[in-house]
């Protein structure tokens, strides 16, 4: 190896080829050989370790198939440009056989930072959606309900986020532009780019509000200015909210900070009042009966609260019918549990009326006759 580094004039390792010499050539290739072994070692290991540490085969799976190659490229790469470091600055020793043209000079450590720079990016963005299965596998009852998907959706945005901010740096770097001047130019204008930015600005400011002060999670049904839906998604730029027609409405976290936000998904209850049109001859007595059992299957459902302030009474009397007034609150989750109690709560209705001999105002017999 010191006949390598230190030849002498006349050797082998002294004679000049392209630029270089057979010295300067062996230890290139000595460099890449050992970048080979490097990435293929890391795609080796990278399994074995992660199988140590990450109990999950699912979360395993994902982060070692759908990174090792980047990882490996990376490790290659970032060794690649270590030892090219050093041979560069070995050309500075008078006694040191190193030859490296100054195109190279410049072109290779660029070239191996850009790459290096690519890789981890790249790796680390196909880590982003590991954060669904590390929830998953923190979540008790096996189901993600809108809270949680709601933190999935902010923290893969934000890590997106801050990985291409990052990752941008480092790229830029190496592609040889001036970091200093970059940020000392982005300081005279930071006033003019504040302005620029501050649409961009706001929809931070409005996500950041919406993971604080929670007035919405994925799932929840809302009414936001004219567009009602169900909440998509939620990233740090806008809101996806998904109408009844099926349709996607983009709409800016901006908008979130000062537009009131009607959110159906946090009732306590729900209420439901109805009339009920008897026929006009019905029994009092029958009537009042029937009164006292239509509360009583109210009170007695299991789906509903607020017995107290619940009833089914006569309401008024027209010329044509007995009206009989309903109020209950379900406790349900959303609307096809409610539609479903409904229709319970109907067809029981209509059963007791027939047990009680009543039978319902028909405007058609009026027609008739």
């Amino acid at each position: 190896m010191s006949g390598i580094l230190t030849p002498a004039e006349g050797s082998f390792w002294a004679e000049e080829v392209l630029m270089t010499n057979n010295a300067t050539i062996a230890l290139l290739l000595g460099v890449f050989v050992a970048a080979l072994l490097t990435r293929f070692l890391t795609m080796f290991m990278a399994p074995r370790l992660m199988s140590k540490i990450i109990h999950s085969e699912k979360v395993r799976s994902k982060a070692v198939k759908n990174s090792d190659k980047a990882l490996g490229n990376a490790a290659a790469a970032g060794l690649s440009l270590y030892l090219i470091k050093i041979l560069i600055s070995m050309m500075d020793d008078v006694d040191s056989g190193v030859i490296i043209p100054d195109f190279a000079v410049e072109l290779i450590p660029n070239a191996l930072q850009f790459m290096f720079a690519v890789s981890i990016v790249l790796w680390a963005f196909r880590l982003v959606p590991l954060v669904q299965d590390v929830v998953e596998l923190l979540d008790n009852d096996d189901e993600l309900d809108g809270t949680e998907k709601t933190l999935i959706s902010a923290v893969e945005s934000m890590l997106r986020f801050a990985i291409a901010a990052l990752g941008s740096v480092f790229i830029a770097d190496a592609l040889g532009f001036d970091l200093t001047s970059l940020i000392a130019g982005l300081g005279i204008s930071g006033l003019a780019l504040a302005l620029a930015a501050k649409d961009t600005i706001s929809n931070l400011f409005g996500a950041t509000t919406v993971l604080l002060d929670r007035p919405f999670k994925i799932g929840d049904w809302v009414i936001i200015d004219s567009v009602e839906g169900e909440v998509a998604e939620i990233s740090l730029r806008t809101t996806l909210i998904r109408t009844a027609a099926d349709t996607i409405v983009t709409v800016p976290n901006a908008n979130l900070v000062n537009t009131p936000v009607e959110n159906f998904g946090k009732r306590r209850w729900r209420r439901w009042q109805t009339a009920l049109h008897l026929d006009l001859n019905s029994d009092p007595a029958k009537v009042a009966d029937f009164c006292n059992q239509v509360l009583d299957s109210i009170t007695e459902s299991p789906v509903t609260v607020k017995s107290e302030s619940s009833w089914c009474q006569v309401s008024t009397l027209t010329a044509t019918s007995l009206d009989v007034s309903i109020n209950l609150y379900w406790d349900v989750a959303g609307g096809a549990p409610e539609r479903k109690a409904k229709e319970e709560l109907v067809l029981g209705i209509m059963q007791l009326a027939k047990d009680n001999g009543l039978s319902f105002f028909d405007p058609r017999m009026v027609q008739a006759s």
